[in-house]
C-alpha cells in the first residue's frame, strides 16, 4: 500500500479534544485526515464516533497499518467508553470501504461487552470470506453490517445491502 494512500474521515460529537487528537495522531501516521464535529442526532448516545477507513477490510490492511497502531485505536476507543460509563454512553462505527464496504457498530451498554466487541473486530477478517460467499451476497451489494452479539461473544453478520 502507498504512503498516506487516502483520507480517513472522523465524524463525531461528544468527544473531547484530547480523545479526538489521539485518534487523529494514530491515523495521521498513514493517512490524510478529515475531521468533522457533528450535532447530536436523534440517537440516545452521549457521544458518537464514526471512522471511515478508505481501504478494504482485510488482513493486508492490518499488516500495513501495523498491529501496534491498531492496538492504540482499540485502546482509545475502550478508554472513551470507560470514561463515559454504562448505558447509552457512546456508539462507535468503524467503516472499511471496499466492495462491499464493511461496517462495525459498537453500541453496547456494558463496558465489558463493549470492550470485548472492540477487541474482536480484527478477528472477523478470517470469517469475512465465508460471510461474503456467493450464497450470501450479490454483485450489487454495497455494505456488510456487523453487530456484536453479547450471547455468543462474537461479531455477527447483521445485514447485507
Amino acid at each position: 500500500m502507498e504512503e498516506k494512500p487516502q483520507t480517513v474521515s472522523l465524524r463525531y460529537y461528544g468527544i473531547s479534544p484530547w480523545e479526538i487528537e489521539v485518534i487523529y495522531d494514530i491515523f495521521n501516521e498513514k493517512f490524510s485526515i478529515i475531521q468533522e464535529e457533528t450535532e447530536q442526532n436523534e440517537e440516545p448516545f452521549v457521544s458518537s464516533l464514526i471512522i471511515d477507513i478508505p481501504l478494504p477490510f482485510s488482513e493486508e490492511f492490518f499488516k500495513w497499518f501495523e498491529f501496534k497502531a491498531w492496538e492504540k485505536v482499540k485502546s482509545i476507543i475502550k478508554e472513551m467508553k470507560r470514561r463515559r460509563g454504562k448505558g447509552n454512553a457512546i456508539v462507535v462505527e468503524i467503516v472499511f470501504t471496499g466492495k462491499p464496504s464493511v461496517r462495525f457498530v459498537a453500541d453496547l451498554n456494558e463496558n465489558h461487552h463493549f470492550n470485548s466487541a472492540v477487541e474482536k473486530i480484527d478477528f472477523v477478517v478470517e470469517l469475512l470470506p465465508y460471510h461474503l460467499n456467493d450464497n450470501n451476497i450479490t454483485n450489487d451489494s454495497t455494505e456488510v453490517l456487523y453487530k456484536y452479539d453479547i450471547v455468543s461473544g462474537k461479531w455477527k453478520l447483521d445485514s447485507i445491502t
